[in-house]
């Protein structure tokens, strides 16, 4: 009995040596169709593609998803959308191009096994990525921005007309930065194609960035948060805890390094070049081979927990730093409403404004969406892969928050959704609920959450 017991374990574990050998061994990129999107693609949260969202995109690209909308009555009609909406996909940052050029050198320099992967980086594979590129707006992000407003023209054909944007109903708002000038850009560009306009129309993009980085300008966040290391000490933590610890070990072992030579800003930056090289090139490159799917279950779990100390529902400040941009909202929400109440025409039936995913992530937690019932922390990742709280669900390239406004006969109505799926608002049932009674649901917000002073510093 005891013999036969031995020998089922030494299968066992002869099995899983040999699993993991092949593992370790066959990490080659795949060429075929079926295999071009890495299956870690849906942990690269924020630097994910809008498609892993949408999956029904790829495709179609102009496809949209009447399942995952709720309308009103039928008797109700569309009289204004807000779209608030992130850049498109982008190069990566100078810093970040720094960590993947000295990982890539580790590689090249004292990776010593001989896996499939690591043999194509270092025959085939170079280091194209430079300085300059900081976060400019690529190819496949004018191209994010084009489709969506081509989609965005089939789910609000009565909106979205040519004569709203020649008689000028279709307002442009943009951040100051590059990327998001040119996507809001490549957004007009797929308008004109979509409404089949020529000819020259005025429609120029607005900077604004008062509104769409308001974050810089928010004095308390700025030195209560962003320049304070103690405000994601969460962070830290778990970059230095036994999840991330392991995720370093496995890359050490299979690079044929020691230890010490990879630390969470090596881990971090080859899921870079995995996430850039398919984001960017659509390549399921030989550096996602380097992760296997716990992996990326960690490295996502890092970007939501920086995510949430620092843009959402770690710290106070973080979401009512966007109160002018919830006021912005309102403000011409009841303008809309104060117009159709009078019998006046609607003079913006189109507000289109482009900025960041911090730009989004703090007006969606002021709105109390995406809040988990326990806090995201260093400790509780193995709890939490259940949580609501997800960046690359919530905030892809080219994420978008569309509020409506809707006529009825009751009333005005207005429906939210969130890259292109009905949200419902934390209180309510009705995923269409009445515009009053939305304003009810924030009324707090609505006759406080002034900028100058949730921003100001109390230095007495």
């Amino acid at each position: 009995m005891a013999k036969q017991v031995v020998t089922t374990i030494c299968f066992v574990l002869f099995h899983c040596i040999i699993s993991y050998c092949a593992f370790m061994s066959s990490c080659s990129v795949h060429s075929s169709t079926k295999n071009s999107i890495p299956e870690i693609a849906r942990y690269f949260g924020t630097k994910g593609r809008y498609e892993e969202v949408n999956t029904y995109l790829i495709d179609d690209i102009l496809a949209i998803n009447n399942s995952l909308v709720t309308l009103p009555s039928s008797t109700c009609h569309e009289i204004h959308l807000t779209a608030i909406i992130r850049h498109g996909t982008r190069f990566p940052t100078a810093k970040n191009i720094q960590k993947m050029r000295d990982f890539y050198d580790l590689v090249v320099r004292n990776a010593t096994d001989n896996l499939n992967c690591l043999s194509e980086i270092k025959s085939k594979w170079h280091m194209w990525y430079k300085d300059e590129m900081d976060g400019r707006l690529v190819e496949k992000g004018r191209e994010d921005h084009r489709h969506l407003a081509q989609r965005l023209i089939r789910w609000f054909p009565s909106l979205l007309t040519e004569d709203n944007v020649r008689q000028g109903r279709v307002k442009l708002i943009t951040s100051s930065k590059h990327r998001c000038v040119n996507s809001t850009i490549a957004f007009r560009e797929g308008l004109m194609t979509g409404l089949r306009i020529d000819d020259k129309v005025e429609l120029e993009p607005a900077v604004n960035d008062a509104l769409m980085r308001y974050f810089d300008q928010c004095e308390r966040f700025v030195k209560e948060v962003e320049n304070n290391k103690s405000a994601l000490e969460e962070v830290k933590r778990f970059s230095e805890g036994p999840e991330m610890k392991r995720v370093m070990e496995k890359m050490a072992d299979r690079l044929k390094v020691p230890y010490t030579s990879v630390t969470d800003d090596s881990v971090a930056a080859a899921f870079y070049l995995c996430s850039y090289e398919f984001t960017i090139l659509k390549v399921n490159s030989p550096w996602c081979q380097l992760f296997d799917e716990v992996d990326a279950q960690v490295m996502e779990y890092a970007v939501d927990l920086k995510q949430y100390w620092k843009r959402s529902y770690g710290h106070d400040i973080n979401s009512k730093s966007s109160c002018i941009l919830f006021h912005d909202l309102f403000y011409r929400l009841d303008q809309v409403v104060t117009h159709i109440n009078s019998d006046v025409p609607v003079s913006e039936a189109i507000t289109v404004q482009v900025g960041h995913a911090e730009t989004l992530i703090p007006l969606l937690s002021l709105l109390d969406l995406f809040k988990d019932d326990v806090p995201l922390e260093s400790t509780n990742f193995a709890t939490q892969q259940n949580r609501i709280f997800r960046s690359g669900r919530i905030v892809p390239y080219t994420a978008n928050l569309l509020v409506v406004l809707y006529k009825c006969p009751e009333g005005i109505r207005m429906g939210v959704r969130l890259n292109e799926k009905s949200l419902t608002l934390p209180g309510f049932t009705d995923p269409v609920p009445m515009y009053e009674e939305v304003k009810k649901r924030y009324s707090a917000l609505l006759g406080g959450c002034d900028q100058e002073t949730v921003c100001k510093m109390n230095y007495s």
